[in-house]
């Protein structure tokens, strides 16, 4: 039986040793941090993930570590982006035999004719029997997704049932998208900065990688259970924290490390090179907003 994703599907770091191995131990104990933070699914082998610094053998390593872990607890999203139509179908057939729920595509880079993108999908699906998560990442793939073209695309390849919005604003692209379609289930992203008015206008729930994951939690469960003015409460007063921890330069991958080093998920906040530092000041207005919000680590 196919499982639905909804809430926070979190987007997983991927944790390193300091001398920038895989570290196993840590990754465990990142899933089962997450799990207990009430997240909703997790989304591996994206952006944040760094699945572009890893090596095949290790990105599989990752999948079969997070299926472990997770034991069926949540559905595990695997990315499995390629920008070649070959290599993405190798990716999801591997995800789907490792258990995965659904895996999670963004276009290859600067492919914008849409009949090769119909093919790239269309092969995919034919591929595999699990769902496809449609990722609209205009800023990494070059590509900018139209609502109009994602409805048509979802009524061509019936498999893809959601998409990941990353094109701001993204509330008001929900809107058009669903005005076009209702095949599809939509999630917000950007770091989480519109999670509430993205539900408003008709998200099923968002994949971010925010390292506070039991604040965005919270958001969904009071919003889906009609408390929609406690939601945006909870929301707004921890927006500053959101904001910050989304720093672009920094990329969010080095902030989020070091947080989950602070808060004992992981042991190193190593990111693979090539990668911009992160600085003392930084991490020292982190800690400062943190105190001013009452956020615990």
């Amino acid at each position: 039986m196919e499982t639905k994703l909804q809430g926070l599907c979190v987007i997983a770091i991927t944790p390193f040793q300091e001398n920038g191995a895989l570290d196993e131990g840590s990754l465990r104990s990142l899933v089962d941090f997450y799990i207990g933070r009430g997240v909703h699914g997790l989304t591996i082998l994206g952006i944040m993930g760094e699945a572009h610094k890893l090596l095949e053998s290790e990105r599989q390593r990752v999948l079969d570590i997070v299926m472990e872990q997770s034991a069926g607890r949540v559905p595990v999203v695997a990315g499995c982006t390629a920008n070649s139509t070959h290599v993405a179908v190798h990716l999801a057939q591997k995800a789907e035999a490792a258990g995965a729920a659904a895996v999670m595509v963004a276009p290859p880079q600067n492919v914008k004719n849409e009949a090769l993108l119909l093919e790239h999908y269309t092969a995919i699906a034919d591929s595999i029997s699990i769902p496809i998560v449609l990722q609209d990442e205009p800023v990494t793939t070059g590509v900018i997704l139209t609502p109009d073209f994602i409805a048509r695309l979802a009524e061509a390849v019936p498999a893809i049932r959601y998409v990941k919005l990353e094109e701001a604003p993204t509330p008001m692209k929900i809107t058009k998208i669903l005005e076009k379609t209702d095949r599809l289930e939509i999630f917000g992203g950007l770091g989480g900065g519109s999670f509430y008015e993205e539900m408003a206008r008709g998200a099923s729930g968002i994949m971010t990688g925010f390292a506070f994951p039991e604040i965005l939690v919270t958001v969904y469960d009071l919003f889906t259970s009609g408390r929609k003015e406690e939601a945006r409460a909870h929301f707004y007063k921890h927006l500053p924290l959101i904001r910050f921890e989304f720093q672009l330069g920094i990329g969010g991958v080095a902030i989020r490390k070091e947080t989950f080093k602070l808060r004992g998920a992981i042991a190193s906040s190593h990111v693979r090179n090539p990668a911009p530092p992160l600085d003392v000041k930084t991490m020292d207005e982190f800690k400062e907003l943190v105190d001013y919000l009452g956020v615990a680590l």
